[in-house]
């Protein structure tokens, strides 16, 4: 069984020291395919390096996040953007929960960055964090041509019936696994399963029976897991399904 694991941050800081010796056990064990997933210029630079040395297994993506907006450079996204390993612009978006008091400037770095994906034909990832309005807002009256992935996608329903009604894709992260999470059925349900993708956002939002610990790329199995019982689906479906889905996505062959 092989799994895709859509997005996670192997050029954290929390993979220093054993980065090398974590992909290359993670790849043994199935996660042959990773998208490593750049916030800031510098993180994105990261994000490449790491993905050039795994030429079969790993890609990036660029972008400024919305909780990294102390150093715009667009210039830079944009050539970063330009390599043959990146396939979309990411993470951008929004997030109200850590800044309350700049939404509008996280609105106008998210507007550039779509243009950037539009420039470079590229699809962009999401992030969204109490700001679902605004984040539908501006996708609804911004064209965003190769349209993207809403990334660690928050629980919401309505949020999620919009995202697919605008053409996106919806990814899950550790937190369905919760016992603590109300919503994961009926999200997870909602979901066609060709718009469905699983990730990890490790080092972050680590699934259970390891929640606490340090998230892995390895745990994405337990998202997989997860989807699989509420999609009374086997595990080996849901990870083909989900590997073919985020090479469709990020038009990796």
């Amino acid at each position: 069984m092989e799994l895709f694991d859509s997005h996670c941050h192997y050029n954290d800081e929390k993979f220093n020291i054993d980065r090398d010796n974590i992909i290359k056990d993670n790849i043994k064990k199935g996660i042959t395919k990773a998208i490593v997933a750049g916030y800031s210029v510098k993180s994105s630079k990261q994000a490449i390096e790491i993905a050039e040395k795994y030429t079969n297994n790993l890609y990036a993506i660029v972008g400024i996040s919305p909780n990294d907006l102390d150093e715009i450079n667009y210039k830079e996204i944009e050539k970063l953007a330009k390599n043959k390993k990146v396939v979309a612009i990411g993470e951008i978006g929004l997030d109200y929960y850590w800044n309350k008091e700049n939404k509008e400037l996280q609105k106008q770095v998210f507007l550039n960055q779509i243009q950037i994906a539009n420039n470079l034909d590229l699809p962009i990832v999401i992030h969204t964090r109490e700001a679902v309005m605004d984040t539908i807002e501006i996708l609804k009256t911004n064209k965003v041509n190769k349209k993207g992935i809403f990334h660690c996608c928050p629980l919401n329903i309505e949020l999620i019936k919009e995202a697919l009604k605008l053409g996106y894709y919806i990814s899950f992260s550790g937190n369905i696994t919760f016992k603590n999470s109300k919503n994961a059925y009926s999200c997870v349900s909602y979901v066609p399963l060709e718009k469905i993708l699983i990730e990890t956002d490790s080092p972050y939002m680590t699934p259970e029976p390891f929640r606490g610990q340090r998230n892995n790329p390895a745990y994405v199995q337990y998202v997989a897991k997860k989807i699989a019982e509420i999609k009374n689906l086997r595990e080996e479906e849901i990870a083909q399904i989900t590997y073919n889905n985020a090479k469709t996505i990020f038009e990796i062959k």
